[in-house]
């Protein structure tokens, strides 16, 4: 064990920003002076409501929400949305998925379980390394939405640009880069995210949706599932993720401390390109990810055989790091650099990098 705290590239649950940890410590006996922590607090109560509501108010103040959304705080994360989405929105049946990874393809198929699901886009063909240019995506007409994963944590790849659904409303899985650049949320129908990647920790989804998709409920769905019910309850039917919401709200001050969206996305294209030029240089490296569809939160990379990318996990963490093993389904190194990594995390892996790279020619 050791007494510092270490370089944690996790893609999942992620680093916070230390002064985020820090404020959770000082406030976790007792919250400005209630006699207890936000986690024993009622859901009900005058104090908790005041974390609810700021929470919820710089949401939609650092992303711009326009007032004809809404802004749900709900139980299960992203995976959550996966069924969700689709019991709520498919009226007509028809929904269009873009496959780009496997968060997309979890989605595409729970979805598959309600209606009828069209793959727009597979990139199975290419292993998840490109994602596709508008002219690539077979997108139908008379359908209910569009769903994308606008980030793929296990092949390091992002949208770069908001795909043109011909009018049916865009639903984007933003779990892995939401917070990371401004969006224009007015282009997209919903936007949904697991908080553990960029917004905080585990167990919450928030879910931001155009109020006219929110309709009244079918009458055979889980009441926690109803949109409509939720947004009636302002996210409190039942006991929300109430520890995780304050995290979250802790975060996203610390966000608008730093300078907001804009200020993220120059320090992510920062550290992004720091590490992304020096893959692209080295011939021991193996870096697949095509350029114009990389992502700026996880590069996921390899050396020239498994041994060695074992043996680099195994010694990075000798040398203060962890979690900068690929996911199980792809292998090699991944390095997830999401808000709360600072520059000089990446400096020091690069470090790493280029020293294990002339040891091991």
């Amino acid at each position: 064990m050791t007494n510092k705290r270490v370089y944690n590239f996790s893609a999942g649950p992620s680093q916070l920003p230390l002064e985020v940890l820090e404020t959770a410590r000082d406030q976790m006996l007792n919250y400005e002076g209630s006699g207890m922590s936000v986690m024993e607090m009622s859901h009900r109560s005058s104090t908790y409501q005041k974390i609810f509501d700021d929470t919820k108010a710089t949401l939609k103040r650092l992303m711009n929400i326009p007032d004809n959304y809404k802004i749900l705080f709900l139980h299960g994360g992203a995976t959550q949305q996966f069924g969700a989405v689709a019991l709520n929105l498919m009226d007509k049946g028809r929904a269009d998925y873009v496959v780009t990874g496997n968060f997309s393809k979890k989605a595409a198929q729970e979805a598959a379980k309600f209606g009828d699901v069209h793959i727009a886009y597979d990139g199975k063909d290419n292993n998840y390394t490109h994602i596709p240019t508008q002219d690539e995506l077979d997108i139908r007409g008379d359908i209910d939405y569009v769903h994308i994963c606008q980030n793929n944590t296990i092949y390091g790849t992002e949208w770069n640009y908001v795909p043109d659904t011909k009018g049916a409303p865009l639903v984007a899985d933003m779990s892995s880069d939401i917070l990371s650049r401004p969006v224009d949320v007015s282009r997209y129908g919903v936007i949904y995210a697991g908080a553990q990647k960029n917004m905080g920790i585990a167990g919450l989804g928030v879910v931001i949706i155009r109020e006219d998709l929110i309709k009244p409920h079918k009458e055979n769905i889980q009441v926690l599932a109803e949109y409509d019910t939720m947004a009636d309850k302002d996210s409190m039917y039942n006991t929300p993720p109430a520890y995780a919401i304050y995290v979250l709200g802790l975060v996203l001050k610390w966000v608008e401390k730093q300078g907001g969206l804009e200020e993220m996305e120059k320090r992510n294209i920062k550290k992004a390109a720091l590490l992304q030029d020096y893959l692209d240089q080295s011939d021991f490296y193996i870096y697949e990810t095509e350029k114009g569809s990389r992502s700026r939160m996880n590069v996921a990379f390899k050396t020239p055989n498994k041994d060695l990318d074992a043996k680099f996990v195994k010694e990075s963490i000798e040398a203060g790091m962890t979690n900068l093993k690929g996911h199980r389904a792809v292998g090699g190194i991944r390095a997830s650099i999401y808000n709360a990594m600072p520059y000089e995390g990446v400096e020091y892996l690069l470090q790493f990098m280029k020293k294990f790279e002339e040891e091991n020619r």
